[in-house]
Order: C-alpha cells, then structure tokens, then sequence
C-alpha cells in the first residue's frame, strides 16, 4: 500500500488525470459489458418473442379481415413461420413456410393445442422446444395460429444485437474519453498558468495572471494574485520604512556624536555641560526605544512560546503601565474603570501590549484617555480623530504607516501577542474619538490549556 502511494505521488498531476480517466472508462465498460453478456439470451429473447408477436399480429388481422389464402401471411416477417392449424381437420393447414415442418413436431404442436382448448382461454402461449420457439394464439375454438423462429434465427439476432451494442459502448467511451480528456487539457492548462506566473514572479518579472474561471482553480489564481500584490505592498512599505526608520535613527546618533565631540573639545553646545550631558541622555533614550522596539517585535513570538501557560493579574499590569506612560503628556486627563481579573499569558508581553495601546491612545488624544478593564473586556478609548474603515485591520500590520505619516511597531506587537495567546482586538468608531477593545471570549478552555 506505501508503494503505490508513492508512485501516485510521483506522478504528474496530468498523469494522475489521466490514469483516473482511463481507469473509470475501463471500469464503467467492464461492468456494462458484463451486464450485457450477463442478459443477453434474456434480451434477444425479449426481442425475439415481440418480433413473432408483431408478425403474428399482421397475420392474426388478415385473418379476420377474411383475407385469401394466398394472402394471410402478407405484411408479416418472413424470419417468422406461421401455421394456421384447424382442430376440427375440417381443413388443411396453412403456412407461410417454403418446406413444412416435420410432421412429429406440427403432431406436438396440434396435440398441445387441443389439450390447451380445454385448459386455456385467450392467451398466448410461450413454448420452447431445442430447436425452435414459438407463441401459439386461438383464433376460435377450432382454429388456432403457431408463429416461431427457429434457433439459428435468434442466434443471428443475438450476435447482431452483441455488435450493434459493442460499437454504441465504444462509440459512448470515445465520446467520454475525449471530453474527459478535453477537460483534464483545460485543467492543466490553468494550473500551467498558473505555474508560470509564480516562476517569472520570482524572477522579478512584471506579468499578470487571467484566469476567467469560477471554480476553486479561479479562486486559488485570484488568491495569489491577491498575495503577490500584497507582498508586493508589505516589501515596498517595509524598504519605506526602513528609510524612515534609518532617518529616524540617523538624527540622534548624529546629535550624540555631534555633542560628544563639542565636550569633548571643551564646548558645550547647550549652554553648560549639564545641559548638553541632558540632550544626549534624550537621543540616546529616543534611540533605546526605537531599537528597543524593533527587538521587541522581532522576540515577541519566541518570549510567548518559550513562556510556560499562566494567568496575569491585569489589574496590576495596567496600573503599572499607567504610571509608565502618564508623563509622556500630563496635560491629557486618564480615566481608568479597573476591575481585579486574570487573563491567559505571561505578564510581560502583557504589559507591553497595555502600554503600546496607551502610548497610542495618548498620542491621538486630545484631551481624554480613557481605560476599562473587566474579565470580559479591555478596552482604552481617546477622543482623537476617527480612522477610516479600510484602514482599521491594516494599523496591525508590522509596516503600515500611521496617521501622520508616521511608523510604528507598536500595534503590530499588540496584535501578535494577543493572537498568540487566543484574543482577538477591534477597533470601534464612537461618536468623539476611537475605541480599542481586545476581546477575551476566544480564549482556549482552560482545561485545554493545562492538559
């Protein structure tokens, strides 16, 4: 069983098609001919019995219609041999055929007949002798009509039906073998486009990708198409970003040389030396935090996996980062609404989270920040501008410019530890400002977490 899995799987998708197709159509031939062979005396039986009914209908017909004698068997098969027998030997036989038959067997037949007159009414009658089949009716209670066909007749017909269904069953298996083939052609076609597509992407070729299908090769083509362009977006934003970020960093750098030289060389370019020590104390902090930042981002996944499973006491984390970030714009008034709960997680990427969400509030508020904490719900709300609805799921990702023009790590950080750890965060348009609420109702059963 491991072989021919292995094979299969070493196959070409086309060639996995094909033996599919080909295998069904031997299959469904199989079984077809295999029904046929199995039913075909039954068949040509049938066929062979309403053929002598039909005759001996037309016979049956002239017959009442007191047609010559010459002339009953007109209109009837002349496969079919018919005797017209009269009980009563009143009169001679009649028939249709060029040589009678033998007369122990028209002996058999009369002698049926005349017991039939008495057990029978209007019926026909099928009675099979080695050599010939044949259908009796009674045209009156004197008279009676013997049709058959003798063996070779119906052996004929049953080779003749054997072909005639052969070439239609070849004829059908053709016709499916082409379209399947037609299609399995058209299949391949696309997944071919779609191959050539990622190979000249790769090479940094400009190329597009038309597939005008519905399907699920349709949607797998528009679904790459989409994630091309949108790598395509992230590296054009992540090289934007690393130039801000680069200008960024290249200032306070800069400034700590520029300064350390100036003291160096006994000069004091803010005043006094103490000032001077304060400005290069503040760039190298604006420095910390931005490397600090980019680490952060970078580690945050392994710190939540490298973690061992727990629950932080948030009440204490939010109040820690409340004390952090406060002096960051003491004219912005906090309200906090803090209930004692316990969420899943390490208390680090927690607090991080907290104060990325504050640093942001704060940043965008105009005059209120405002957080609320319970076992269902973290939320902090400011009273800055609302953000566009296209743009909400796009602030999480790590190279999405802000409003302003400005990057930021910070809520890319938050969405990956708080997916990391089962939450989920939406952003919320209220009426004066922009709500953050990270969601703990998608968090993994506790028994799930511990066993």
């Amino acid at each position: 069983m491991k072989r021919i899995s292995t094979f299969i799987q070493n196959m070409s998708l086309t060639q996995q098609l094909v033996s599919l197709v080909l295998i069904s159509i031997f299959l469904f031939g199989f079984f077809l001919l295999s029904y046929i062979f199995a039913n075909i005396d039954h068949i040509a039986q049938d066929q062979m019995f309403e053929s002598i009914h039909r005759s001996q209908d037309a016979v049956i017909e002239n017959y009442y219609n007191f047609v010559s004698e010459e002339n009953v068997f007109n209109n009837s098969d002349p496969t079919v041999i018919h005797y017209i027998i009269f009980t009563d030997d009143s009169r001679e036989t009649l028939t249709n055929a060029a040589t009678h038959i033998s007369p122990d067997l028209l002996a058999e037949f009369t002698q049926k007949i005349k017991l039939q007159i008495t057990t029978t009414s209007d019926q026909i009658s099928k009675l099979e002798q080695p050599n010939v089949a044949f259908t009796t009716t009674r045209l009156n209670n004197q008279v009676w009509i013997v049709s058959f066909m003798v063996t070779n007749t119906m052996n004929q017909f049953r080779s003749t039906l054997i072909n005639e269904v052969v070439n239609i069953i070849l004829i059908m298996v053709g016709l499916i073998f082409l379209f399947l083939m037609a299609w399995v052609g058209y299949l391949i076609h696309s997944l071919k486009q779609i191959e050539f597509y990622i190979t000249n992407y790769k090479k940094g070729e400009n190329i597009e990708l038309v597939i005008n299908r519905k399907d699920e090769i349709g949607e797998l083509a528009t679904a790459i198409v989409t994630m091309n362009k949108e790598l395509k977006r992230q590296e054009e934003l992540k090289e934007e970003m690393v130039h801000n970020i680069s200008h960024d960093l290249k200032t306070p750098i800069a400034t700590i040389k520029s300064y350390g030289e100036s003291i160096k060389d006994g000069i004091y370019p803010y005043d006094t030396l103490e000032a001077s020590v304060d400005v290069i104390i503040e760039h190298a902090s604006r420095l910390e935090k931005k490397v600090h930042s980019l680490l952060l981002l970078n580690r945050m996944e392994y710190m939540i996996q490298d973690a061992k499973p727990g629950k932080t006491d948030m009440k204490i984390v939010v109040e820690k980062a409340i004390r952090s970030v406060k002096v960051l714009k003491p004219e912005i008034k906090l309200i906090t609404e803090l209930t004692s709960c316990s969420y899943f997680g390490q208390e680090e990427p927690w607090r991080v989270v907290v104060e990325n969400l504050l640093d942001n509030a704060l940043r965008y508020a105009k005059t209120v920040v405002e957080i609320r904490l319970t076992k269902d719900e973290l939320s902090v709300y400011n009273d800055g501008i609302k953000i566009p609805e296209n743009r909400m799921q796009q602030l999480f990702k790590p190279y999405e410019r802000g409003t302003g023009g400005q990057f930021g790590l910070g809520l890319s950080i938050v969405h990956r530890v708080i997916t990391a750890y089962g939450y989920v965060i939406n952003i919320h348009n209220e009426d004066n400002g922009v709500t953050f609420i990270i969601n703990p109702e998608n968090i993994m059963k506790e028994t799930e977490i511990f066993n």
